[in-house]
């Protein structure tokens, strides 16, 4: 009995063991459960809001594109108006020299080396009436052109074409830049929601593999505990059958005792006042 006692009692230790390593468990299981959803919910919030900035990626590519289309449209125009001023200055203008243009570029060529070279005095004297002569020329060709109106109108009109496709150009490019911004920033939160979708993915991991200890430290603990109850129904079997022997070996001394105390009474022995109770309670 004690040895079965002892082992039921070691058993149940055991058991208790298990159930606190499984308890243990299941708290750590539900921490990493909190943490692996808290960063699922990052994750969700993160493509939100890189889907946000791909739609508006998306919008501003195709208003870049109908840019364009206006855009080329008035390079055209701005073309052909550029073309228009140069055949009206070939038909209304004298022929030969330089273009204004032309005359302009080099003139700016020649002020550029004026202040970035060292030049002898001749050279600089020379240099100086060069640029006095190309301005006279600009002068007098524009001169010309004031006095011409319909290529002064001309050239009016190209200049303001050209100045909207400039100004077009300037639009495209502005919404160019802020559809890669959006891609970008688009671009970054992805790539940061997939790094946080990994730490989730090994959260995920980690709690499939402490579920799974925990899982097995209950099973050990339950069929432990299976087994202490199957030691307590042979203890408790063989207690009853302890109390039932004893029980039976008292009312056999019971009985015995009754005999004898008959056979005296009817021998005509006279009996104690105790025998006769215990007769009168126990047999009689």
């Amino acid at each position: 009995m004690e040895e079965l006692e002892k082992t039921r009692d070691e058993l149940n230790a055991k058991a208790e063991e298990h159930k606190a390593a499984r308890d243990k468990l299941n708290e750590e299981t539900k921490k990493i459960v909190e943490k692996r959803d808290m960063l699922n919910e990052q994750v969700k919030k993160l493509v939100h809001e890189a889907n946000l900035h791909r739609d508006r990626r998306n919008k501003l590519n195709e208003e870049v594109k109908n840019a364009k289309i206006l855009r080329e449209e008035l390079n055209r125009k701005a073309n052909e108006a550029q073309a228009k001023v140069d055949a009206l200055k070939k038909e209304k203008l004298p022929k030969g020299g330089e273009s204004i243009a032309k005359l302009k570029k080099d003139l700016k060529n020649l002020e550029f080396k004026q202040m970035t070279s060292v030049l002898k005095p001749d050279k600089e004297k020379e240099l100086i009436e060069l640029m006095s002569k190309i301005q006279q020329q600009i002068r007098e060709k524009e001169k010309m052109i004031e006095g011409n109106k319909e290529v002064k109108e001309a050239i009016k009109e190209a200049k303001q074409a050209k100045a909207e496709a400039e100004k077009q150009h300037a639009y495209v490019s502005k919404l160019a830049d802020e559809a890669q911004k959006e891609h970008d920033l688009m671009v970054k939160l992805y790539e940061e929601s997939d790094e946080l979708r990994k730490k989730a993915d090994e959260m995920q991991e980690l709690f499939l593999k402490t579920k799974q200890a925990a899982d097995e430290e209950h099973r050990k603990h339950i069929e432990l505990i299976r087994q202490v109850h199957d030691y307590d129904k042979i203890i408790f079997g063989m207690r009853q059958k302890e109390k039932k022997d004893k029980k039976s070996k008292i009312e056999a001394n019971a009985k015995k005792q009754v005999n004898d105390l008959f056979e005296r009474f009817k021998k005509g022995e006279k009996l104690s006042t105790e025998d006769l109770m215990a007769l009168q309670t126990k047999g009689l």
